[in-house]
């Protein structure tokens, strides 16, 4: 196995805080791996000076020769018309055109994992692009079966049940069967993270975990008989535990992981014990992606402010799960 996993870096939406918080990440990059930025060398030059730093970047010819960091140019934005925090088609284009890089290089074994700046999904829209986000762009792109979201801070992990649903859609697809085949894909997903034996909790869908029925049937009659035939099984699974207090638990150490089972359950969770600290970290694809938790902050775009944290966690985390996700990829072919 590689000593130091290589990551690949995109910019995300050149009129973003995507270039300021990549400029920001490889300037301070404290991390065991070599990283590998995808964008637009002009752009990234107006980022250096935005934030008063230097960034002594090797163009990436295919061979690594020392620790980097290295910038594939891919000189596809109009600097005649570029300006900060405009939301535009071609923007959306160019941000497409940095994660197309990143999975080609990946599938050329060149890098390890990837590492995103936050994207328009607006201006992919506009630019005639059929995804609504990154997650659905690397499904697509390398063929995976399925995409998991998993959103990390500091240990706290937190899966989704269900993402971009409305919340009356998400309350539907609790049951049983969707329970039982998402917490087996949790599983299976957390020892290819390298934790083998991981304690998972279920979060609770009604207040105060249903009071047996009183404010809910869903948790006796659909994630509790899942939770207990796979106990039967041999998984280490329990609750469903109040929504209210189970993240924190996590978050202190009880459990490895945690499964939320709608978009704002889990994001509010994390995101109130850490903003800048949180990670969306994809699962399912033949490499592992990770993401700041934020957007494109397009009101702040150019003005030196955007916090750069969410973009060195995600490096963190990625250079942590890069090889051993890898290996275990590998072993699954």
């Amino acid at each position: 196995m590689k000593q130091q996993p290589i990551l690949a870096l995109t910019m995300g939406d050149p009129g973003g805080v995507g270039p300021e918080i990549v400029v920001h990440t490889i300037y301070q990059w404290p991390f065991s791996a070599v990283p590998v930025v995808i964008g637009d060398r002009r752009v990234l030059k107006l980022a250096e000076e935005i934030i008063g730093v230097r960034i002594d970047w090797k163009p990436f010819t295919g061979i690594l020769q020392g620790p980097g960091p290295y910038l594939i140019d891919c000189s596809n934005v109009d600097m005649k018309s570029f300006q900060w925090g405009q939301m535009v088609p071609s923007s959306g284009q160019a941000s497409f055109d940095y994660i197309q890089k990143s999975i080609d290089l990946q599938q050329k074994g060149v890098v390890d994992g990837v590492v995103t700046a936050p994207i328009s999904k607006e201006a992919l829209h506009q630019a005639g692009i059929p995804f609504i986000g990154h997650t659905e762009i690397f499904q697509e792109l390398t063929g995976s079966l399925e995409a998991l979201t998993m959103f990390q801070v500091d240990t706290l992990r937190v899966f989704f049940l269900t993402r971009h649903l409305s919340l009356s859609r998400a309350v539907q697809e609790v049951k049983k069967e969707t329970v039982t085949r998402f917490l087996l894909s949790m599983d299976h997903y957390l020892k290819r993270l390298g934790l083998s034996h991981a304690i998972v909790a279920v979060a609770a869908l009604n207040p105060h975990g249903g009071e047996g029925g009183l404010l809910g049937m869903e948790e006796k009659e659909e994630i509790s008989p899942a939770i207990q035939e796979l106990c039967e099984r041999g998984m280490k699974v329990s609750g469903p535990f109040p929504a209210d207090s189970v993240f924190w638990f996590a978050h202190e150490g009880r459990f490895d992981a945690v499964l939320s089972l709608y978009h704002d359950q889990g994001h509010i969770a994390t995101k109130c014990i850490d903003f800048y600290g949180t990670v969306s970290v994809t699962l399912g694809l033949p490499f592992i992606r990770t993401s700041p938790d934020h957007g494109t902050a397009f009101d702040i775009a150019g003005k030196g402010v955007a916090n750069p944290r969410s973009m060195l966690e995600s490096s963190r985390w990625a250079a942590e799960y890069a090889l051993a996700y890898a290996a275990k990829s590998e072993t699954e072919k």
